[in-house]
């Protein structure tokens, strides 16, 4: 490791899904208290492995995304317990901070909110604004111009357990393509449920890992196998790669994601159906061309083969393109 590590933790708060993951048996879940006790030690060996590694965990609520620990002192919580010798401070603080942190959001979430979209979103575009904010104060020399900028290696870790929410796909796909450019690495840890498409192509996109956990009491091993290596270093050893990435994206004009869709020219958004005027660029195709669209549609999409990835084409004037579209 020689330059730090900046390591933004999202993790998926949702009320509903941890209660379900704690009742499950098949397959096996985990509470919500003996994944945080895991997680904390998670957070406390990545500042653990390098004095100038920085921190920021973010808490995605329905309807809500906010801010529960940052190495910056952002968030500070008070620690009403006794100083202990054999603890490592820095440990402490990180603990009582995260637990303060989550415990007051708790406690004035409201049960109506329940039914708002989880604010995965939120928590992405914050924690790449502070990735942002961070490379750019650490790559600046000091005031007196002595020293050599030190450079950071970002990353986010999203700790996901909700399913896919159509609605948030093209400001998930926008955080991608930020991502991207920032050169910042999306590693996903599907903890409970079904495999999430977009937070899928997040990780194949951004070069990160995507783990799907089947033994949760076992989560700590994956964390600590899996995500506490830096990008930097992770093609020195065997980190889990997705065998198939599913790249099937959600309509602009029902929010449902497609196996085919068809993409207008212009702008590249997609449609479940032709449609003579796009509803993002108001471009309007002509009447040959949603003919010749709708013939071409197949009456039944035949059943996969268990096990076989889903890469449906989508039509882009009667071409076949892919279905997620790519920024000029």
């Amino acid at each position: 490791m020689d330059k730090p590590s900046h390591l933004s933790v999202i993790i998926d708060l949702s009320p509903t899904q941890w209660a379900l993951c704690a009742q499950s048996s098949n397959p096996p879940g985990i509470s919500l208290q003996t994944f945080l006790s895991q997680l904390l030690a998670f957070l406390n060996a990545h500042i653990a492995c390098k004095d100038e590694n920085t921190l920021a965990v973010f808490g995605a609520l329905p309807g809500q995304s906010v801010l529960l620990y940052s190495s910056t002192g952002e968030v500070t919580a008070t620690d009403n317990e006794p100083t202990d010798s054999n603890t490592y401070r820095p440990f402490k603080a990180l603990d009582a901070t995260v637990m303060n942190s989550l415990a007051e959001r708790l406690e004035s979430f409201e049960n109506a909110a329940e039914k708002a979209p989880i604010g995965l979103v939120g928590c992405l575009t914050k924690a790449l604004c502070y990735i942002n904010r961070v490379t750019s104060s650490t790559s600046t020399p000091t005031s007196g111009g002595e020293g050599s900028p030190v450079s950071v290696d970002p990353r986010i870790l999203v700790l996901s357990v909700s399913p896919d929410q159509s609605s948030t796909y093209i400001p998930i796909m926008n955080s991608i393509f930020s991502a991207q450019k920032l050169k910042v690495t999306i590693d996903v840890c599907k903890i409970f449920g079904a495999e999430n498409v977009f937070l899928q192509q997040a990780a194949h996109l951004t070069g990160g890992a995507y783990v799907q956990v089947e033994k949760p009491d076992a989560l700590l091993q994956y964390m600590m196998m899996s995500f506490l290596p830096p990008p930097a270093i992770r093609q020195l050893i065997a980190v889990p790669t997705q065998d198939r990435v599913d790249f099937r994206a959600a309509c602009f004009c029902h929010k449902r994601i497609v196996e085919i869709g068809f993409v207008c020219s212009v702008c590249l958004s997609i449609f479940c159906q032709p449609v003579p005027v796009c509803s993002t660029c108001r471009t309007k195709f002509p009447i040959k061309t949603l003919q010749r669209l709708n013939a071409s549609r197949p009456l039944a999409l035949p059943a996969s083969a268990p096990g076989t990835p889903a890469r449906p084409p989508s039509q882009r004037n009667g071409v076949a393109a892919p279905a997620t579209p790519r920024p000029g």
